[in-house]
């Protein structure tokens, strides 16, 4: 059994570009999918032009298009337009990530789409919901995430708000669409009818920030910036404390939990402070916190006797939630990462070897392969053929006229 083969039969046109929208279908064709990727025949999806290399398509785009297949159609163009709604009536998920009215504007809204196929999945990625007084305005993660509340919640106690690395507002929008998708597929195995969804990324960041709202009905406070500690509450030691080295991310993440008293009894003993277990300065968690400074200048001399990834070893083996901070070059260079396939390598044709991350759940013990990112418009002739029964004479006839 494999991943790949769970939406063996299922059918995503992919009108998405940059990484919302591609996100997600990247997430079913990792599972199985056909995704057939429409890009401009002149220029493709944009994110092949950030910062690529001298000859290829940008390692952005590579990231967030693997095991899909390319198709180059101009949807300007009225033969290139009656080539998409065919496809349209043929598949099974249709994913598009426009600005706000560019789809209506080409005649492939949803009503349009839906109304020559009804049991398809229309599937739309806006900045900001229908209703909003913002729905007309353009959003990039970064704009997701200070409008959805993550921004306000990171950054140290005092300090401005700061954006979160990781790419919620895009890849985070995207996985949550996935789910629906999926969702919507299962539903339509009994009823036989489609749907039309639609997630804006503002609306998804309140998802990915459920701790805080616990907090602000708790306390009636909005809640403050907390480093790299918790906004549900205030518990030291809880953070990155520095390391033997010099380097950015010498620093292992050190957590007791409130739940668990010998959280903290274990770390005095691996610090070698075990005159502090009854101490009641430190016996409880509101303890603690009044005497927060001592707590951490406790836990930072003993971890900058030790480099992250022995800290952690101890801290762990002794029942001690604790993490070094690891940098992409060193997850990507982790052998077990590679070994376990969460990790794997795709043969691209201009990129050659390229080493990414796959898709992270394993099916019977391993994940789904990774395949290349397609190059532009590499598999109109085989989608045509295959999905509308064009000849090679006919394809070549579309590809000219929308080239």
């Amino acid at each position: 059994m494999s991943g790949e083969d769970c939406l063996a039969g299922v059918r995503v046109l992919d009108l998405s570009q940059f990484e919302a929208g591609p996100s997600c279908t990247e997430a079913l064709a990792w599972l199985g999918a056909e995704v057939v990727k429409v890009e401009n025949p002149r220029s493709g999806d944009p994110g092949r032009m950030l910062s690529p290399p001298p000859e290829g398509d940008a390692h952005y785009f590579l990231q967030y298009n693997a095991n899909k297949k390319s198709i180059a159609i101009d949807l300007k163009s009225p033969r290139g337009l009656a080539l998409v709604k065919a496809l349209a009536a043929r598949a099974d998920v249709f994913v598009e990530n426009f600005a706000p009215g560019v789809i209506e504007r080409l005649g492939l809204g949803p009503e349009t789409v839906r109304a020559h196929n009804k049991a398809i999945i229309y599937a739309q990625v806006k900045g900001f919901g229908s209703g909003s007084p913002y729905e007309r305005n353009l959003a990039f993660d970064m704009i997701a995430q200070a409008c959805g509340g993550t921004m306000s919640i990171t950054g140290e106690a005092g300090g401005p708000p700061l954006k979160p690395g990781p790419t919620l507002g895009d890849t985070g929008t995207g996985m949550l669409l996935a789910v629906s998708i999926l969702a919507a597929l299962y539903r339509r195995t009994r009823t036989g009818e489609g749907e039309h969804l639609e997630i804006a990324m503002q609306d998804a960041m309140l998802q990915y920030i459920r701790g805080a709202f616990a907090t602000l009905t708790r306390t009636g406070q909005p809640p403050r910036r907390a480093g790299a500690g918790s906004v549900l509450a205030l518990n030291p030691p809880m953070g990155t404390y520095p390391c033997k080295g010099d380097g950015a991310n010498d620093y292992v993440y050190v957590y007791t939990s409130r739940a668990n008293p010998e959280h903290w009894r274990r770390l005095l003993a691996v610090v070698g402070r075990e005159d502090l277990t009854d101490d009641p300065r430190y016996a409880t968690p509101a303890a603690r916190a009044e005497h927060e400074v001592e707590v951490n200048e406790m836990v930072a001399a003993w971890t900058r006797r030790h480099d992250k990834h022995e800290a952690m070893r101890i801290l762990g083996e002794a029942g001690i939630p604790a993490g070094a901070v690891l940098d992409p070059a060193e997850l990507l260079a982790d052998p077990s990462f590679a070994a376990r396939g969460i990790v794997q390598t795709m043969m691209h044709p201009s990129a050659g070897a390229y080493k990414m991350p796959a898709w992270p759940v394993r099916f019977s013990g391993r994940p789904p392969p990774v395949r290349a990112a397609p190059l532009l418009g590499e598999h109109t002739e085989t989608v045509l053929a295959e999905w509308l029964g064009m000849n090679e004479t006919d394809t070549r006839a579309a590809e000219r006229a929308d080239g």
